[in-house]
């Protein structure tokens, strides 16, 4: 079923029927005494509320948060927020839609990211290493999760093709810095950078909404990231145990302190110099990303950002 008409469209007092994923749905009773259902709705353009004022008992039954639904609306401006005032909704099948079209995606085209990555793997000279990589990525369950998964849920390039950007830009940064530092093993930093959050792509669940899994929940990324490694390099001939040992630290490290997760701090110069890579690429385009979503007003800075807790400078009109 195609989708053509995004939130980016809707101007106040247009009929809206269209279909929109469905973020977040809560019934709730207004100041007369009357239940109305409170919805956010998304496709890959962008973000919209909407509101049932009729019905909303029988509508709410019909459809869960995740689902993707077809509606008959109305756009107004509440306080000048654009919102939806809906009057009818049908649940869409899944295979009816395009994921695609409801999740917003790296703005770099996934294959062309993809062949740049396998530069640096083709230019590994250890041989364990690179058929670890090999295995690794001629896994086509592997590599179909990779190329889509998001990096993160919402801090930094949480969108699908996020993790591939992700890691393209660490080990671009990483293989700068086994340039510049003396006494890096680059081979062992490159394949630590390209591998450090592999585990993402069981983390999360991405095909509508970006989530966590129960794995992802109760698990985590590091560890099975960890065990995806492990797996891979049982299958290799004589895979060298403390190359293994090494890799496994970096990752185990990358989120460098216990608190952020990391079941280890870092202990090697690799391992630390990919923490540190890791962080400043996901900060960067945490930045990035709240400054482009707050550039329409007029405000040379950024609302407050609760993570960072700080304000961010948009810089100047000059």
């Amino acid at each position: 079923m195609t989708k053509d008409l995004f939130v980016t469209d809707i101007e106040a007092g247009n009929k809206i029927n269209g279909m929109f994923l469905v973020t977040e749905k809560n019934l709730a009773v207004s100041q007369k005494g009357a239940p109305y259902l409170n919805l956010r709705l998304r496709d890959k353009t962008g973000e919209i509320d909407g509101r049932v004022w009729e019905n909303a008992i029988q509508f709410n039954k019909s459809f869960q948060k995740g689902d993707v639904i077809a509606l008959r609306s109305r756009a107004v401006s509440y306080r000048n927020v654009m919102q939806l005032s809906i009057s009818h909704i049908e649940k869409v099948d899944d295979s009816a839609i395009e994921p695609v079209d409801y999740s917003p995606a790296s703005s770099f085209n996934t294959d062309d990211m993809f062949e740049k990555l396998m530069v640096f793997v083709e230019g590994i000279k250890s041989p364990p290493l690179q058929e670890l990589l090999n295995a690794i990525f001629h896994d086509e369950q592997i590599l179909t999760a990779f190329k889509q998964a998001p990096a993160a849920k919402g801090l930094h390039h949480c969108y699908i093709g996020g993790l591939l950007e992700h890691t393209l830009s660490v080990t671009q940064l990483l293989d700068m810095a086994a340039q510049h530092y003396r006494n890096v093993n680059r081979d062992l930093l490159i394949t630590g950078g390209i591998l450090h959050d592999i585990g993402k792509i069981y983390e999360l669940s991405f095909a509508k909404m970006i989530d966590y899994t129960d794995k992802g929940r109760l698990v985590g990324h590091i560890v099975i990231g960890v065990e995806l490694v492990d797996q891979k390099i049982a299958t290799l001939n004589d895979f060298p145990e403390q190359l293994a040992l090494e890799l496994r630290h970096i990752l185990l490290s990358h989120h460098g302190v216990l608190e952020f997760g990391s079941p280890k701090r870092p202990k090697t110069l690799e391992a630390q110099i990919v923490n540190m890579i890791d962080d400043l690429d996901a900060k960067v385009n945490a930045f990035q990303g709240f400054i482009d979503s707050s550039s329409n007003d007029e405000s040379h800075w950024t609302p407050y950002h609760r993570l960072f807790e700080r304000f961010i400078y948009k810089g100047s009109d000059q």
